[in-house]
């Protein structure tokens, strides 16, 4: 996948593409049916696949005090676009100078101009430009005059009226129910980051573990998970071990001021320190709790082990 950051520089090969536009946090089953719209224009044009996001999310630059809340980040977001078929991600900076860009500026200045859109598609509720003024009807007003063509689509329901959305993700995850969260994305939910340095409690009582920040993650449940973690190599590969993760405060000794990732991985022998790590979570096995002592939070980490092995070994 090509990736643009600079509007100023869009290269020949990837102007006139078929545009798909949106914030996709969490690249969901919803947003693929939108890639999918914007994929069946790139094929009848015989155009490129592209799609059009904004990073950071808006909603970090209008709303900084708000708890972390972002599914995917840069990379993570950009991968699974790759795996839809995308070709060029146009990843446009967003500050506030670009905020207050009217909306018809945007589709005319951007769309246009620099992109020579000839295809966009978007769901139902994309906004755009300042204020959010821009809307679907806006970009079919703006496309029958200025020669593109757009795809509204429809919003996407899954099996049983499951809502596909961001939103139904981050209440699934807060919830701990981690098969729903999966079931909307269409893969695990990742939180992806380089492991740290810890107080290195957890090889004290025999259970090593790698921590990760969650930095801008959005905090899942509190608790215990049943994780598949993959490792990566410094030529991009990634070795893949089932293990338990906690998210949490880690309340029973030296409680911390901002939730944290520790993940043991099973099978593994190493050094993670400096590593990159991709875990996917599976399962939500338990409460976060505070133990009595070492021993009781030792004993209750074997039966968070042994529940773990269970639920991810193969049928």
């Amino acid at each position: 996948m090509h990736v643009v950051s600079d509007l100023g520089e869009i290269p020949p090969p990837w102007r006139g593409a078929a545009v798909a536009l949106g914030n996709f946090d969490g690249v969901h089953r919803g947003h693929a049916v939108v890639i999918a719209a914007t994929a069946e224009a790139a094929r009848r044009l015989g155009a490129p696949l592209a799609a059009l996001t904004f990073e950071p999310h808006p909603r970090e630059l209008f709303r900084p005090d708000d708890p972390p809340f972002r599914l995917t980040l840069a990379e993570a977001k950009r991968d699974a676009l790759a795996a839809l078929g995308v070709e060029v991600l146009v990843s446009v900076p967003f500050d506030h100078a670009f905020s207050r860009i009217p909306a018809e500026a945007f589709v005319r200045d951007i769309l246009v101009q620099r992109l020579g859109a000839r295809h966009v598609a978007c769901g139902p509720n994309f906004h755009f430009g300042h204020r959010r003024g821009g809307t679907p009807a806006l970009l079919e007003a703006l496309g029958a005059e200025l020669g593109f063509g757009v795809t509204v689509v429809e919003k996407a329901v899954g099996e049983g009226g499951l809502p596909l959305s961001s939103t139904a993700v981050r209440e699934a995850l807060a919830a701990g129910d981690v098969p729903r969260a999966n079931a909307i994305l269409g893969r695990p939910w990742e939180i992806r980051g380089v492991v740290q340095r810890g107080a290195a409690l957890g090889r004290t009582l025999g259970f090593p573990t790698a921590n990760i920040p969650l930095g801008r993650h959005l905090a899942p449940r509190f608790g215990v998970y049943a994780v598949r973690a993959g490792v990566e190599d410094e030529a991009g590969g990634v070795a893949w071990f089932d293990g338990a993760a906690s998210v949490g405060l880690r309340p029973t000794v030296n409680p911390l001021p901002e939730p944290l990732l520790e993940v043991f991985l099973f099978d593994f022998a190493g050094d993670l320190y400096g590593r990159r790590l991709r875990v996917a979570f599976a399962a939500f096995l338990r409460e976060e709790a505070k133990f009595a002592s070492l021993e009781a939070l030792a004993a209750q980490m074997r039966a968070d082990c042994d529940a773990a092995r269970s639920l991810l070994a193969p049928v």
